[in-house]
């Protein structure tokens, strides 16, 4: 029978294998602790990339549509001044059909014919054509503008000093600003000479020219 040695006591056998295996499983886990935040940070990066697409996609859009909106704004403004023109276009149109029926309103009236039902008949076509835009222009003494006048006769008189129109033989009618008949008048013009005549008799009423 042996004696056991005493102060020693018996551990268990353990495999030499399994040690090792113990010692890069602690390697490993420091490993992932290190590697996570690293991971960490990529997805932030991949997460601010998809951000900046996101803003720079929605950056496009908006100025696509700010781009659209004011398009389809200038399209509204021209079908809105298309629109005016044609209808002015055709407003003055009518309205030079019924010009020479307004002359022959303008000289019954002057002759004083305009009675009975056909002036209140004329009066109201005349209205409707007030209505409609239809403006009446020439007056007898005003200075002669041929963007506006036409002279169908000409003369020479003392008493004015610049063309003016003497006689209005057919009125004039404009739409807003727009022209579009000129009125047909008769001009004077101021006698040949008659600027140097008055300077003389100025230069006698005040006694003669200055000498040196």
């Amino acid at each position: 029978m042996s004696e056991e040695t005493p102060g020693f006591e018996e551990k268990p056998d353990v495999p030499s294998g399994a040690q090792e295996d113990a010692e890069p499983k602690a390697a490993d886990s420091s490993k992932e602790g290190k590697a996570a935040p690293a991971g960490d940070a990529a997805k932030e990066i991949a997460l601010q990339a998809q951000l900046d697409q996101a803003q720079t996609a929605l950056t496009e859009r908006t100025a696509d549509l700010q781009r659209l909106q004011a398009e389809y704004q200038n399209y509204r403004r021209r079908v809105e001044r298309d629109r005016v023109t044609v209808k002015e276009i055709a407003v003055a149109g009518l309205l030079t059909e019924l010009l020479p029926t307004l002359d022959d309103i303008g000289r019954a009236r002057e002759h004083g014919e305009l009675q009975g039902g056909f002036k209140s008949v004329a009066e109201s076509l005349e209205t409707v054509a007030a209505k409609m835009g239809l403006q009446q222009f020439g007056k007898e003494g005003e200075p002669f503008d041929p963007t506006v006048h036409e002279a169908l006769m000409h003369s020479y008189a003392p008493d004015v000093t610049e063309t003016t129109c003497v006689a209005i033989l057919q009125p004039g009618y404009r739409i807003g600003e727009r022209t579009i008949r000129p009125a047909r008048v008769a001009v004077a013009e101021p006698q040949p000479g008659a600027a140097a005549k008055e300077e003389k008799s100025s230069d006698e009423e005040s006694g003669g020219p200055d000498k040196g």
